[in-house]
C-alpha cells in the first residue's frame, strides 16, 4: 500500500501540500501521536485472529511473547508506540502471547523469542532479531525499508552510482541519502520519505563506501546527509549535484524536496520591494536579487543561473532586469535580499565579489542576516559544497576567484606597459593569458596560482608566474606589440593559454591538461637545460637518479641521454632540436668523448646512440636508439621506447595512445575498497602482462592498456559509451580497430585469464565473435558556439569598419596576408574598456 493525493483542481494544491506536511509532522519522531485515538493500535491477537489478520491483505508485524525480561518489556513499550506510526502505512502491529495462544513454528520454538516477523499475503515475509528492532525508530525503519526494498536502492561504488544515473537520465531525479547506521532516526526519516515520494523520485540509501568520494564526502563521515541529483534533465553526462544543508529530519527533508521543484532562476522587471513573497510551500525561503543591464544581459543571466544553482535549496534567485523603467534601485547597488519574516524589508547590497552573497546563506542559514557593510575577507566556501550541484562543474570557478585575481602575492598581473621589462629581466616567464568571463579560464585560474604559491614556497626564483587579462589587454594578447617584444608570438585565440617565455629564444608552449599536477610538473622540467652536458661519472649518476633536482623526486620523469664521440658531430643538432621539442615532459642530457665511450663499451653499442630510460621500468637498463637524421623520426622512435608495455590510460595521455593508430585492448578496474580488491587488481595486471608475454608479435598489433576507475572516473563514462550500459567489473574490451568502429566485450563474469583472452582475440580476428557495441562516428563539436571575446570587442570600436576594408584590400593585393592596423587601435583608450557586466 502507498499513499497517494488526487486533486485536480489548482487551487487544491495549497491544501495537499499542507496536508502532506501535516502528514509527516505526525508520522516523524515524537509528533502528533496525541492527535489520535491510540488505544487498540497495538493489538494483542487469538491464534484464529492472527490467522485472519496475516490473510487480511495487509502487511502485520508481530512479535511472539513466550517470557518477559527486562529486554522484552522494553521492546514492548517500543512495539506499542511503533504502531502509533505504523498504522498510517497501512501496518497492523500486534503480539501473541504464546502462554495464552499457540501458534505453531513460532509459540514452540525458544529461539523465537529474539525476533519478530513481518508477514504479508499470508506468509512470513521477512524476519528481524531484536537487536536491529530496539525502539521505536529501528522499527519504523527496518519494517519500512523491508517493504521498499525493491523500490529504494543501494550502490556500492561511484560505477554504480553512475549505471544508475544513465537509467533515469531524462526519467527521473534521485534523491541520495547516506546514514551513519541502519535504525537511526535518519534512517527512518529517509524511509518515511520514500514511502511518500517513492513513485516522483529515486531514492537510494548508502551506509559509506567509495561514492562517498563523488558526491565530496568522508567514506565514514559522523553526520547524516542528502544529495538531490537531477536527472530529468538529460543534459549532462553525470547529474548535477544539490546538497541538503539542515540536518537530516523527516520535516527537514520534506523542505528540500519541495525546494527542488521551485525555478530555478525568476526573471522580473520591477522593483524588488515590488516582487511579492514567495507563495506557499515556499514561504519559508529567503529571496535573492540580482540586477541585470540590457548591454549584458545574457551574460547576466548566465551568471544569475550559475550562482542559482548555488543557491538551490538555500534562496530563491530572481534577476531584475534594469532596463525596466520602473525599476528605480540606484546603480550603486547590484545585489539585494529578502529573508521570510513578514517585517523583513528588501536590504540593497554592494559586492564586489558575490561569494559574499553566497557566504551570508552558507553559514548564516537560519540566523538573521544583519544589514552591515560587508568587509574584503575572503569567503570560505565549503569545498563538498562549492562544485557539486553544477552542471558544467568549472563554471563555479568564475564566482569562487571573481575579485580575488589581485589579491594572488605569487603571480604578477602584466600589462602592455611592463610586459616588455618583464620578460627582459626574468630568466624564465610563465604567462597566463585568460578571460574574466571565461569558465575554463577561471576555473584553471586557481591550479595556475596554487602552482606559483608551491614554486614560491619552495624558494624557485628563477620562474615568474604572471598573468594577462585578455578582456583588458588586448593588443598585448593580439600580438600587437611584437616589434618591441624581447619575444615573438601568434596572437592568442583560446583560453585559457599558457606560454614560457625567454629572452631571445622561441616559446614554449603548454599543451598539457589544464591541472595544478601536469602544469606544475611541466614548469619544472622546463626550468632545466634541454639537453644538459654531463661531463663527469658524478654528473651522469646524479642525472639518473634524481640528483640536485630535490623538488622532482615525486615526478619520476623519464629520461633521454645522447652519445656521441665529439660534440662537433653531425647528429648533435638533431639531438639538440629533439631535446628543446620533449623540454617540459622528458628529461635530455647528452655526453661526448671520453665518457660517451666508456658507456658505449658497458652497453655494447655504437657511437652515435640514444638512451632511453623510461620511469616505468624498474631497472637502470636502458633502451638504445641508433641516431636519425629527422628530428620527428627521432621523436617518434624515443615515443615507442617511453610508452610502458602496459600502460595506465588516464584523460591526459589518451589522445597520444590513439594517434598511434592501434586498436586498444583496455581492460577496465574498480577501485579498491580493501586489501582484496587490491590483490584482485594486481592478479588482473599481472595476468594482461602475460598475455603481452604469450602473444609476442602477434600482440604488437594491439595497444593493451588499462584504466583505474577510481584514479580516472571518466573511465566510467567511456566504458559506458562503449557498450550501451556499465557492465560489471572487471571488464576488458576491444575498441577503436583500424578496420572499423566495432566493440568487443570479453564475455562478461568469465575469468581474465592470459591463454583464455588470446583465444577471445584470435575469436574476434576470425570475425566469429559479435560486437558488443559501436564506436560514434564523426567528431564531438563544442557545446555552444566559440565567444570571440576579442572579435566582438574589436566591432564595438568606432574605426572598425574602416579597418575592416583597409584590411580586406590587404588580403587582395598580398594574397592572404593580415596586416594588423597598429596605430589606430593603439591611440583609441576606449579599446582597453569593454562593456563589462555588473555581476
Amino acid at each position: 500500500m502507498r499513499l497517494t493525493f488526487q486533486y485536480s483542481p489548482e487551487p487544491c494544491m495549497s491544501m495537499m501540500w499542507k496536508c502532506m506536511t501535516f502528514f509527516l509532522l505526525c508520522t516523524s519522531a515524537g509528533g502528533c501521536t496525541n492527535i489520535f485515538n491510540t488505544s487498540g493500535l497495538m493489538l494483542e491477537f487469538r491464534a484464529v485472529d492472527f490467522y485472519d489478520k496475516v490473510n487480511s491483505g495487509k502487511m502485520v508485524f508481530v512479535y511472539f511473547e513466550n517470557q518477559v525480561t527486562p529486554t522484552i518489556s522494553l521492546f514492548l513499550r517500543e512495539l506499542k508506540k511503533s504502531a502509533d506510526v505504523l498504522k498510517d502505512y497501512g501496518i497492523l502491529v500486534g503480539k501473541i502471547n504464546c502462554k495464552k495462544e499457540i501458534v505453531p513454528s513460532y509459540c514452540t520454538k525458544e529461539s523465537m523469542e529474539h525476533t519478530a516477523f513481518l508477514f504479508r499475503n499470508g506468509k512470513e515475509f521477512l524476519s528481524f532479531d531484536l537487536d536491529t528492532v530496539f525502539d521505536v525508530n529501528s522499527i519504523v525503519s527496518e519494517v519500512l525499508f523491508a517493504i521498499l526494498r525493491d523500490e529504494v536502492k543501494y550502490v556500492h561504488s561511484d560505477a554504480d552510482l553512475f549505471v544508475m544515473e544513465k537509467s533515469l537520465r531524462g526519467k527521473k531525479d534521485i534523491v541520495l541519502a547516506y546514514v551513519t547506521s541502519l535504525g537511526t532516526q535518519e534512517h527512518r526519516s529517509v524511509m518515511e520519505t520514500a514511502y511518500v515520494y517513492g513513485s516522483k523520485y529515486q531514492f537510494i540509501l548508502i551506509t559509506g563506501g567509495p561514492v562517498l568520494k563523488h558526491l565530496g564526502g568522508q567514506r565514514a563521515s559522523p553526520v547524516s546527509r542528502v544529495w538531490f541529483l537531477h536527472c530529468r534533465a538529460p543534459n549532462s553526462e553525470r547529474c548535477p549535484l544539490t546538497p541538503m544543508r539542515t540536518p537530516l529530519s523527516t520535516l527537514s527533508l520534506h523542505t528540500f524536496l519541495q525546494l527542488m521543484e521551485a525555478p530555478l532562476l525568476s526573471e522580473v522587471y520591477e522593483d524588488p520591494s515590488a516582487v511579492p513573497r514567495p507563495q506557499f510551500p515556499y514561504q519559508q525561503t529567503p529571496q535573492v536579487f540580482l540586477f541585470s543591464h540590457s548591454e549584458t544581459e545574457q551574460l547576466d543571466r548566465d551568471m544569475a543561473e550559475t550562482l542559482a544553482w548555488r543557491l538551490r535549496g538555500l534562496a530563491l534567485l530572481t534577476l531584475v532586469h534594469r532596463k525596466s523603467l520602473v525599476v528605480k534601485t540606484p546603480l550603486e547597488y547590484n545585489a539585494a535580499y529578502r529573508l521570510p519574516d513578514k517585517g523583513s524589508e528588501v536590504k540593497y547590497l554592494t559586492l564586489d565579489n558575490l561569494d559574499e552573497l553566497l557566504e551570508l546563506f552558507l553559514h548564516n542559514e537560519g540566523d538573521e542576516i544583519q544589514d552591515e557593510e560587508l568587509g574584503e575577507e575572503e569567503c570560505n566556501i565549503e569545498e563538498d559544497v562549492s562544485n557539486e550541484e553544477l552542471d558544467d562543474e568549472i563554471v563555479a570557478s568564475v564566482y569562487s576567484n571573481r575579485g580575488h585575481l589581485e589579491q594572488m602575492a605569487s603571480v604578477t598581473q602584466l600589462t602592455s606597459d611592463d610586459f616588455t621589462d618583464t620578460i627582459a629581466q626574468s630568466g624564465l616567464t610563465v604567462v597566463l593569458f585568460y578571460l574574466k568571463w571565461d569558465a575554463i579560464s577561471m576555473a584553471f585560474f586557481s591550479s595556475f596560482t596554487e602552482v606559483a604559491k608551491r614554486l614560491s614556497d619552495s624558494d624557485i626564483a628563477d620562474v615568474t608566474m604572471s598573468t594577462v587579462d585578455c578582456g583588458e589587454w588586448t593588443d598585448l594578447c593580439a600580438a600587437q606589440l611584437v616589434g618591441s617584444l624581447p619575444v615573438s608570438f601568434q596572437p592568442i585565440t583560446t583560453f585559457p593559454s599558457v606560454l614560457l617565455l625567454r629572452p631571445q629564444e622561441p616559446i614554449q608552449k603548454y599543451l598539457g591538461m589544464l591541472g595544478y599536477d601536469p602544469l606544475h610538473r611541466f614548469i619544472l622540467l622546463s626550468r632545466l637545460a634541454s639537453p644538459q652536458l654531463l661531463s663527469t661519472h658524478q654528473d651522469v649518476t646524479s642525472f639518473l637518479h634524481g640528483g640536485p633536482h630535490p623538488e622532482l623526486a615525486g615526478y619520476h620523469p623519464d629520461r633521454v641521454v645522447g652519445l656521441f664521440r665529439r660534440l662537433t658531430h653531425s647528429g648533435v643538432p638533431v639531438f639538440n632540436e629533439v631535446a628543446k621539442s620533449l623540454r617540459g615532459t622528458v628529461l635530455s642530457a647528452m655526453l661526448t668523448d671520453v665518457l660517451a665511450e666508456e658507456w658505449a663499451a658497458d652497453l655494447s653499442v655504437n657511437l652515435p646512440a640514444v638512451l632511453v630510460f623510461p620511469s616505468w621500468r624498474g631497472d637502470s637498463r636502458p633502451s638504445v636508439l641508433t641516431m636519425f637524421s629527422s628530428v620527428d623520426e627521432l621523436v617518434s622512435h624515443i615515443d615507442v621506447a617511453l610508452l610502458d608495455p602496459l600502460p595506465e590510460l588516464t584523460v591526459e595521455n589518451l589522445p597520444s595512445f590513439l594517434s598511434r593508430g592501434k586498436a586498444l585492448l583496455l581492460l577496465f578496474v574498480g577501485e579498491e575498497e580493501d586489501e582484496s580488491g587490491l590483490r584482485q587488481n594486481k592478479v588482473l595486471l599481472e595476468e594482461m602482462r602475460e598475455v603481452l608475454e604469450l602473444g609476442g608479435e602477434r600482440m604488437k598489433q594491439y595497444l593493451t592498456c588499462w584504466i583505474h576507475l577510481g584514479r580516472t572516473p571518466a573511465g566510467m563514462s567511456v566504458l559506458g559509451s562503449y557498450l550501451g550500459s556499465m557492465p560489471p567489473l572487471p571488464a576488458l574490451v576491444l575498441t577503436h580497430l583500424p578496420s572499423g568502429h566495432e566493440v568487443y566485450e570479453y564475455p562478461p563474469n568469465t575469468p581474465i585469464v592470459a591463454r583464455s583472452v588470446l583465444q577471445w582475440l584470435q575469436s574476434v580476428e576470425e570475425a566469429r565473435e559479435s560486437p558488443a557495441g559501436m564506436l560514434r562516428k564523426g567528431d564531438w563539436p563544442p557545446s555552444v558556439e566559440f565567444y570571440d571575446f576579442l572579435k566582438i570587442m574589436d566591432e564595438e570600436e568606432p574605426g572598425f569598419a574602416k579597418q575592416r576594408v583597409s584590411k580586406e584590400r590587404n588580403e587582395e593585393e598580398e594574397e592572404g596576408e593580415t596586416q594588423l592596423n597598429v596605430e589606430e587601435t593603439a591611440t583609441d583608450s576606449s579599446y582597453h574598456t569593454p562593456h563589462r557586466s555588473e555581476l
